[in-house]
């Protein structure tokens, strides 16, 4: 499994999922009971995650529809 968004916005998780889902990408949303344990107060981000096959994939749908994929910064 491979992290591809990673955010505090309750909008923006669905809306990935669904983009996802219509090009029949499995996704699974990691820390959603974190986030209720929380509070909702939107402190700790959900993460959307795809399987490392379909990850270019599904970076290329997110940007084509105004989505910023998250990133992992290599270390030196």
């Amino acid at each position: 499994m491979e992290e591809l968004l990673r955010t505090t916005d309750p909008t923006l998780v669905p809306y990935a999922q669904a983009l996802l889902d219509a090009e029949d990408i499995a996704c699974f949303i990691f820390d959603v009971n974190m986030s209720i344990l929380e509070g909702s107060l939107g402190i700790l981000p959900r993460r959307v995650m795809v399987l490392r096959r379909d990850l270019f994939r599904a970076r290329a749908i997110l940007r084509a529809n105004g989505v910023e994929p998250y990133e992992r910064e290599e270390w030196i």
